[in-house]
Parts: C-alpha cells; structure tokens; sequence
C-alpha cells in the first residue's frame, strides 16, 4: 500500500472523486446516487458480485459512459463533460474488464496504440519490456495468439507504460490463474507503493484487498459498506463476496 506524503493529521486530496452520480444504459438506471473519492496516492478497491454497478462507475470515472446526473471531478476540477480521450490524455488510464488488446495486432504494435497520449515509442517499449520481460520475445507475435496471462500483462504493460496518474482497473483477475493473478497484482502493487492513484473493481475481495487502502462494496448500484480493508472483513461476512 502507498504511503502519503502529506504531513501528519493533514487531510490527503482527492484525485477523483464522483459526486451523486446516477447512470445507467438507456432507460435503465445501474448506479444510484453514488459519490465516493481516492485520495491522491492510495489504492481504492470496489468489490461485489457481478451485476452489481462496479464496471458502470469506472466507466464512468473513465468517461466512456456519461452520467444521467452528477459530478466527476479529477485533480480538484469538474471533468464531466471530458471525453475519454481527453482524461487519458490528463493523466486517466483504464485497463478494462476483457483487457482491451486488440487480438490483431502484434505486441509491438498494441504497444505503439499509447502513443497516442505523447509518450514516445522508445519510452513505452523501455518501460513495457523492462516491467514484464515476457513480453520482450513476443514484440512481432499477435496478441491474439497469447496466454490470458500474457494478454493481461500487454494491457498493463501498455497503461504503465504511459506513466498515468490514476490506473483504472476492471477485474484483472478474470479468467485467469490463481498464479498469474499473484504476479500481475505484484506488478500493481509495486506501482501503489510508489504512488500511484488506483481504482480497481474485483468481484473476488481477498485478491484485491491486500493492496488496497480503502475499499467500498457495491451492491445494486448503492455503495452498501465503505472503509479500511480490515474493516471490510465484516462486510464481507454478509455479503456474496466470500471467496
């Protein structure tokens, strides 16, 4: 877990924040009136079962989803009408649930797509190899013909590599192995450590718990508990979360 630079009993910033968001898919409302905030340099996690609202509030937070009512905020100003190219470009970089490679195109060449926030090649490549040396051998192999594991590392390879101030990670654990999950949250959890700001949703609470400095369980579009991970133990007693 990240450590805060800011001076004892002095309040932390919010990087993020939601302020009474509703949202949802056509005439259907998923999220109800959620507001919730990271601080700058924390790990915050949202956990609960699928369904639920999770995905909906970081696509939200990343602004591939415009809210039915509501305030986002990023960095201490209103970012609600920025489009998701404009928060990636601020400094917002997502690794959504499904990893977002494009199958079709080689390592090299999904790397080559994070250029497109002003970080040169040699830089994403520097930064891509040296966190996940895997992927080296692989930079002509489509990513299509990876490993689930393998594939997860290029999407995070790729969202390091653009040196974001907020990671926003859906499900990292899907699909994959119990082993594979363990190396890729080291890899985040490095990155916490040093100060990165990070949203991350998990439907499995114990796997992101342990990087985590505050979490939230969200439960039919309502945040439902809210608070350390320690003392999310007793909210995960009952609810779905459990294993």
């Amino acid at each position: 877990m990240s450590e805060s630079a800011s001076p004892v009993g002095s309040p932390v910033p919010a990087i993020l924040e939601l302020r009474d968001i509703r949202a949802g898919y056509g005439p259907i409302e998923v999220v109800h009136g959620v507001s919730l905030e990271v601080a700058a340099g924390s790990v915050m996690a949202l956990l609960g079962p699928n369904g639920g609202g999770k995905t909906t509030m970081l696509n939200v937070c990343s602004g591939t989803l415009s809210p039915y009512s509501g305030d986002v905020w990023f960095e201490g100003a209103v970012a609600t009408s920025a489009s998701a190219d404009d928060r990636a470009r601020k400094g917002i970089c997502t690794v959504p649930e499904g990893r977002g490679i494009f199958p079709n195109l080689t390592v090299r060449e999904n790397l080559l797509m994070a250029t497109q926030v002003g970080i040169p090649m040699d830089r994403i490549e520097d930064v891509a190899y040296s966190q996940f040396p895997q992927l080296s051998g692989r930079r002509k192999q489509m990513a299509g013909t990876l490993s689930g594991g393998e594939q997860q590392m290029l999407a995070l390879a790729r969202a390091f590599a653009t040196d974001p101030k907020l990671l926003l990670l859906d499900e990292l654990s899907m699909g994959l192995a119990p082993i594979v999950v363990g190396q890729l949250y080291d890899k985040v959890r490095e990155l916490a450590e040093a100060g990165l700001s990070i949203l991350l949703v998990e439907q499995f609470a114990r796997t992101a718990l342990p990087i985590a400095d505050s979490a939230a369980v969200v439960l039919q579009g309502v945040i439902a508990h809210r608070g350390t991970p320690a003392e999310m133990e007793a909210a995960l007693a009952t609810s779905y979360l459990g294993s």
